[in-house]
Order: C-alpha cells, then sequence, then structure tokens
C-alpha cells in the first residue's frame, strides 16, 4: 500500500481478512486504502462498522472524521473527534484534528486550547507543538512559540516541518531583539502583563507572568554582550540565557523541562552544536561554515544528540498552563 498499490492491497486484505474476520486491522487498513483513493463513502462504511469493536482505537475517530470532513460535513466531523476525546481523553492526534478543523474557521484561540491540551494530555506527541507554535510565533506571545517550537524540533528531528520551524525560530529572534544606536536593545516576546489579584493576597505565592516577568528579562540580560543577531550571537545569548535561569533560581518558580535540557546540554558540552543546529535553516550558509570548521565537535554532538534525546511524559512536561 506504501507504494501506492491501493487496488491491489485492497485485495489482499479482504483475502487476510476471512482468515480472521475478527481483527480490526483489517476493516481499518481498507479504510485507509479507500480513503487514500478519495473514496470516502467506502472509506465511512468499513469505519462506521468497527466503532463498537471490542479493540476501538483513536485512529479510527480520526479517520471517521477526515472522512466526514472531506465528505464535506465538518460538524458530523467536531462530533466524531470529541467522541473519540471522550473515549480517549490521552489522544493527542484527536485534538491536533479539532484544532485544525478551528483554525479552518479561523478560530486560532480555540484553535490553541485544542493543540495545547493535546501537549498537557500528549506530551511525546509532535504535531501540536507544531501548530501552537506557528500561531504563537505569529502574535505578541511569541515566549510560547518559541518554547514550543524548539520542544518540536526535538520531537520531529529531520522532516520538513523540522526545517520550517527552524527558520522560524531564528526569523522570530530576528525581529524582536532590535537595537537602536550603540547602547538601546529591545526584546519583545510577550505582551501579558495580566496579574491575578487573588495571587496578590498570598505574596508568597506570587509571580508575575512568565513571558515579561522570566523570559524578556533573562533573555534582555543575555543580549548585552552582542551588538548584531546572527547565529553565532544566538548561540552565545541562549547559552547565558541557560546559565542566568538557573543562577538566578527561576528554574524554582518557572520549572521548564526545556530548559532544563539545554543546561544538561551544556554541561555535556554539547550546548554550541546544538544552538547551531536549532537555528541552522535560519542561516545555512552560517551553519554549513560553523559545522565544516567544527567538525568533531559536531559529530560527538550528533553521536550524544542520538543518545540523550529530550523525553518527555506525564512527569516530564511542558505546557503553558504550567504557568
Amino acid at each position: 500500500m506504501d507504494e501506492g498499490k491501493y487496488d491491489e492491497s485492497i485485495k489482499l486484505l479482504r483475502e487476510a481478512q476471512k482468515l480472521d474476520p475478527d481483527d480490526i486491522n483489517y476493516p481499518y487498513e481498507l479504510a485507509y486504502a479507500y480513503y487514500a483513493k478519495k473514496d470516502y463513502k467506502k472509506a465511512k462504511k468499513y469505519l462506521e462498522g468497527i466503532l463498537d469493536h471490542k479493540d476501538i482505537n483513536d485512529r479510527v475517530y480520526q479517520m471517521l472524521g477526515n472522512t466526514y470532513d472531506n465528505m464535506g460535513d465538518s460538524e458530523k466531523a467536531i462530533e466524531t473527534y470529541e467522541a473519540g476525546i471522550k473515549l480517549f481523553p490521552k489522544s493527542g492526534n484527536l485534538y491536533l484534528e479539532m484544532g485544525v478543523m478551528q483554525m479552518g474557521k479561523d478560530d486560532f484561540n480555540r484553535a490553541l486550547y485544542y493543540w495545547e491540551k493535546g501537549i498537557e494530555v500528549a506530551p511525546g506527541f509532535s504535531s501540536n507543538y507544531y501548530w501552537a507554535a506557528k500561531i504563537y510565533c505569529s502574535s505578541t506571545e511569541e515566549v510560547w512559540g518559541m518554547i514550543y517550537g524548539e520542544i518540536f524540533m526535538n520531537l520531529e528531528r529531520n522532516s520538513r516541518r523540522t526545517a520550517e520551524i527552524s527558520k522560524l525560530l531564528y526569523d522570530t529572534y530576528k525581529s524582536e531583539i532590535t537595537f537602536s544606536g550603540d547602547t538601546s536593545v529591545s526584546v519583545s516576546f510577550s505582551q501579558n502583563a495580566t496579574i491575578n489579584i487573588d495571587d496578590l493576597k498570598d505574596p508568597g505565592k506570587f509571580k508575575l507572568p512568565f513571558g515579561v516577568g522570566a523570559y524578556e528579562p533573562t533573555l534582555s540580560l543575555a543580549v548585552i554582550s552582542v551588538k548584531t543577531i546572527d547565529i553565532h550571537t544566538l548561540d552565545k545569548i541562549r547559552s547565558t540565557f541557560v546559565d542566568n535561569y538557573f543562577s538566578m533560581g527561576l528554574d524554582k518558580n518557572y520549572p521548564n523541562v526545556l530548559f532544563s535540557y539545554q543546561k544538561k546540554l551544556k554541561e555535556a558540552g554539547h550546548l554550541e552544536a546544538y544552538n547551531h543546529w536549532i537555528l541552522m535553516k535560519g542561516d545555512e550558509d552560517a551553519f554549513d561554515n560553523w559545522q565544516a570548521e567544527n567538525k568533531e565537535k559536531w559529530d560527538n554532538f550528533v553521536l550524544w544528540f542520538s543518545e540523550n534525546g529530550l523525553k518527555l511524559n506525564d512527569g516530564n512536561k511542558f505546557y503553558r498552563g504550567q504557568y
């Protein structure tokens, strides 16, 4: 089927199904074949036929919802995704689809709600980070896009989308860190300065919004020593940011799995290579030159990175609602 031979695959699947008619995989794969052929009516028939199967999974609801959407029934698609979420509340892909449906209505806040809920319940599923990063980096709250985007790159390392987000992160740094004259620098990744009045009642629990109270001040301190923004100075900025974040104790009020991972990278001696990888698509020529001049450093990083990736699970994750 991977070669696009759908009719041949359908014939083989039907024969196999006769040998084990209770196996949910056969009707699911038949539905997938018809879906790939754009024969949505037949795909729908197979998927609806296994909704009560004892081995039902979230992928059935996802494909059935997509089938309804492709048939022009977006409301039925949404109903299907919602029904799936009730059965599979930790399904990152169903929250992904709900977000995509809201984006289709230009309701970006609602789309973000679903994507961030997907990030919360399924921290190892990459696509929700991808979409959340794209939306936040085009808003006034770029801070969340920077974090979600980098986490996405760690989860999905070598795809077209990885390259897209690499460039997005680089371009966002370039647009939101600006210099005027020799002594003035502006850092603008958040405009949310809203404070919860209830928090003021307990000074011990009070903390400023993360973007303006932690991220921007720490980044501003890191920018002081540079006069321009490029892939090399961004490496220096990001390295100083990690040092300051932990030396200032910000990790106590704002624990962050990504910054903890960057600290681990620095302690292992690989943060410079990692930073260049994260930002490589922003200036490919500069990256290529750096890589050629630092072959051993790069090779050592790649080896370490392949065995020491960012591990995300229910006990080790990041989503905006934590703050």
